[in-house]
């Protein structure tokens, strides 16, 4: 993997280069991951320019996209997939719990668990991961995945991918914890807190605020272990429930492996 700073943009990065099927290597220069994109600046549209992106995936609700609206190159062949809904929800359905005076560390591991077990089954997520991997059969440049901030919803969407192109688990482990080294959260934390604040009509712990920023290898394997729960292993979660057939595996590994 490696990283791609940016004045605006936390945690982009290809997340490329690692070890694939049949002892191929995944291509560099075509997975890129990131966070929201609506502080780029116009040095970071020129730089993100050059990679021709062919497919940007959002996966953020539309309320976080009206709220921080993507700044992305001009790219007329690039395709959008975007979550679709709902739409009155500001604050993920999974961070509700901030606003409990008696929030707690431990209260945020506990309900990031369970947001990362509805990743696979929630039904926009899925609708999105669906064409993501159909159209990855046939794209012909890179992709670009983001949300909020390149850490959850697109961990587990890029931990998904790299496991179909055949990554070991433990490099997968790694491109995901490689967000805490990213996340630029010294930074965030001011932001954050002052959204808070503004949201909430009090103040925040940093403490709290840090451990949600956190990458934690915990929840991904919880989303992995829902997965094994309804499906037995992530192969057939990815065939039953996300229509990824042999041949579409095939195809996409085909494209993505060198």
């Amino acid at each position: 993997m490696t990283a791609i700073e940016l004045d605006g943009v936390i945690n982009f990065r290809d997340f490329g280069g690692g070890t694939g099927a049949d002892g191929r290597r995944i291509r560099r220069g075509r997975l890129f991951r990131s966070g929201h994109s609506a502080a780029a600046t116009d040095a970071d549209l020129r730089r993100l320019a050059e990679l021709d992106v062919a497919l940007f995936v959002d996966l953020r609700r539309p309320p976080e996209r009206a709220r921080d609206p993507a700044r992305r190159p001009a790219a007329p062949r690039a395709r959008l997939i975007e979550h679709a809904g709902p739409t009155d929800q500001l604050v993920a359905p999974h961070l509700t719990f901030l606003a409990d005076p008696d929030a707690t560390p431990l209260r945020v591991s506990e309900q990031m668990t369970v947001g990362y077990r509805g990743y696979p089954f929630d039904p926009h997520y899925v609708a999105v991961y669906r064409e993501y991997f159909a159209l990855l059969a046939d794209l012909d440049g890179p992709v670009v995945i983001n949300c909020h901030a390149g850490k959850d919803r697109t961990g587990f969407l890029c931990a998904l991918t790299l496991h179909l192109l055949g990554a070991p688990r433990e490099e997968i482990h790694a491109d995901y914890l490689a967000t805490n080294l990213h996340n630029r959260a010294d930074e965030r934390l001011v932001e954050m807190s002052a959204q808070f604040e503004q949201t909430h009509g009090r103040k925040v712990s940093d403490d709290l605020l840090r451990s949600l920023l956190a990458a934690d290898l915990a929840w991904l394997e919880a989303a992995f272990a829902a997965v094994a729960e309804r499906h037995g292993d992530t192969d057939r979660y990815l065939l039953e429930a996300l229509d990824v057939t042999s041949q579409r595996q095939d195809a996409i590994r085909a494209r993505f492996l060198v």
